[in-house]
C-alpha cells in the first residue's frame, strides 16, 4: 500500500518532467508549444463559458424554485410501486445536468436519512454510476463544434437510466447483506 501511495505523490511531476524531456529531445519549443496550447484552452473556455453559466442557472432555478421537490412528490406516487424511491427522484434528475447540485441534494439526504441507510447507500451508488449527459454533451460538443449528436443522446439516456436502475437494485441488495448490516 505505501508504494501506492508514493506513486501518487511523484506521479504528476514525472509525467510533467517526461514531458518537457521529451520535448527537449524531440527539439520542440517546449514553452512556446505550451503558451500556444494555454491560449487555445483560454479561447475554449471562453467559448464554452454562456452555456455553462446557462446550465448552472437552469439547475439553481430548479433547485430554488422547489420544482424538483413537487415534480419528485407527483412522480413519486407512480416510481413508488416501481420499487424507485421518491426521494431519489430529484438526484436522478439533476445529474443529468450538474454533477455538483446533485452533490447537493445528495448531501440533503445524507443529513435527512443518514450516509448508512438504504437511501444514501443507493444515492452513493446512482452518483457513481451515472453522467451528466446534457452538460457533458452541450461542453464537449461545443468545445469540439460537433453538431450532428446523431444517437448520443438516446445512448447516454439509456446507459444513465441502466446505471440508475442498477444503483437502486445493488443498493437494494447491499443495504440487507450480512456484510453491509456487520458495518452498522
Amino acid at each position: 500500500m505505501k508504494i501506492i501511495l508514493y506513486l501518487s505523490d511523484y506521479i504528476m511531476p514525472l509525467v510533467m518532467l517526461y514531458i518537457v524531456v521529451f520535448g527537449l529531445l524531440m527539439k520542440r519549443p517546449v514553452y512556446d508549444d505550451f503558451v500556444r496550447g494555454a491560449k487555445e484552452g483560454a479561447k475554449t473556455v471562453a467559448g464554452i463559458l454562456p452555456t455553462l453559466v446557462g446550465l448552472m442557472v437552469g439547475v439553481g432555478v430548479l433547485r430554488s424554485s422547489g420544482f424538483m421537490d413537487a415534480a419528485a412528490g407527483w412522480l413519486g406516487q407512480w416510481t413508488q410501486k416501481a420499487g424507485f424511491p421518491s426521494q431519489l427522484l430529484p438526484v436522478a434528475v439533476v445529474k443529468l445536468f450538474s454533477s455538483s447540485a446533485a452533490t447537493g441534494l445528495a448531501l440533503d439526504i445524507f443529513k435527512q436519512y443518514g450516509p448508512d441507510s438504504e437511501l444514501g447507500l443507493i444515492t452513493s451508488l446512482m452518483l457513481s454510476c451515472t453522467e451528466t449527459v446534457f452538460y457533458t454533451m452541450s461542453i464537449y460538443f461545443l468545445a469540439a463544434g460537433i453538431r450532428k449528436t446523431r444517437y448520443t443522446l438516446p445512448g447516454a439516456l439509456l446507459a444513465t437510466s441502466a446505471g440508475v436502475i442498477m444503483s437502486v437494485i445493488l443498493g437494494r441488495y447491499l443495504a440487507f447483506s450480512p456484510f453491509f448490516l456487520r458495518k452498522l
